[in-house]
């Protein structure tokens, strides 16, 4: 008796635990499908294309927030250098990572990732369609396809490795890299030292290539993603870039970069803008030939931008100028969300 009775109470626990199991399933599936129907509208392009006031335009028709996905901009001490958006433009739409961190944080992408997905979250619960706006490569793909997990720094390493980059240079840290990780020393660019230490960094420290940790997989998301760029015609673009940089200059970029001069060791401040004026305070080159090069190497940035979009078949382009056109666009893909 005792023996029929346990077999029973066996199969009714069974019982209750799948149905369990398949409320806990239908639950989360209804979850899952109804943040399928929330959209991250993705807007990117080069460099002094005009992504900021594209995306105020397209925020405000979709009754939206935006989140950015600049690299610089979400530094606060850093405005005039990265071109952020006027007090009159965050006003007009709620802005997110955009002077929200100090150049003395350790930020990146993977942290990028975290925070931008947590914010998400929030911003689905009141809006059906975010946009994301910025031409920051790795953020983008952080937020849109995953990053790879790396183990935890070491802090004591890394300032092993930027005193190396301090007292015997750059070429220093090359050589051991390509020791280290020959794959990755041929893929990495080789005149950023930040990526270079990290690479080196990790390698040394799990004796492991830091390829190794770099997986090809993507990560999947709880809701759709909708990538749209801006482009125009190379002269028309480097006409842009060349204007901004002087609108930079009128509007005191000479006394920022002076300000934050004494951190100029701070990877924050390894960018186009600051690192040629930091150059011409040391002596190295006049005032004059320190904006042409931000020009210059304002629009090689936008080069390598560009080349790296042009891998992604997801972007759909246009040009600056064709907003209405944008909006019309991503009304009839939102609508057609199996698409």
């Amino acid at each position: 008796m005792h023996y029929l009775y346990g077999k029973a109470l066996i199969l009714l626990q069974t019982v209750q635990f799948i149905l369990g199991s398949l409320f806990f399933a239908k639950n989360n599936f209804a979850l899952y499908y109804s943040m399928k129907q929330k959209h991250l509208i993705v807007l990117t392009g080069p460099t002094g294309i005009g992504k900021t006031k594209a995306g105020i335009e397209i925020a405000r028709h979709f009754n939206t927030e935006i989140v950015s996905a600049d690299s610089r901009q979400i530094f606060r001490e850093l405005r005039i250098g990265t071109a952020a958006p006027a007090k009159t433009e965050l006003e007009a739409v709620k802005h997110h990572f955009i002077h929200s961190h100090s150049i003395f944080d350790n930020y990146n992408a993977s942290r990028f990732e975290t925070e931008a997905l947590a914010l998400l979250e929030k911003l689905f619960l009141t809006h059906n369609t975010v946009l994301m706006a910025g031409g920051s490569m790795l953020y983008i793909d952080a937020v849109c396809k995953g990053i790879d997990q790396m183990p935890d720094a070491d802090p004591d390493l890394r300032a092993n490795l930027e005193a190396q980059l301090r007292e015997k240079g750059l070429e220093n840290l090359r050589r051991q890299l390509k020791k280290a990780d020959p794959d990755y020393y041929s893929k990495v660019d080789l005149k950023n030292p930040a990526r270079i230490i990290h690479a080196l960094e990790i390698s040394l420290m799990t004796g492991r290539p830091y390829s190794s940790f770099r997986t090809t997989f993507n990560k999947e998301r709880p809701f759709s993603i909708l990538k749209i760029g801006l482009n125009c015609d190379r002269q028309e673009l480097h006409r842009r870039i060349n204007a901004r940089v002087d609108k930079m200059v009128a509007d005191g970029l000479l006394d920022e970069a002076r300000e934050l001069y004494q951190f100029k060791h701070l990877n924050a401040l390894n960018t186009v803008g600051y690192r040629e004026l930091f150059a011409h305070f040391d002596g190295e080159v006049s005032k004059e030939k320190a904006i042409e090069l931000i020009k210059r190497n304002s629009r090689r940035y936008a080069r390598k931008q560009l080349t790296w979009f042009r891998r992604d078949d997801e972007i759909t382009w246009f040009e600056p100028g064709q907003i209405q056109e944008i909006i019309e666009y991503i009304e009839n893909k939102i609508q057609q969300p199996n698409e």
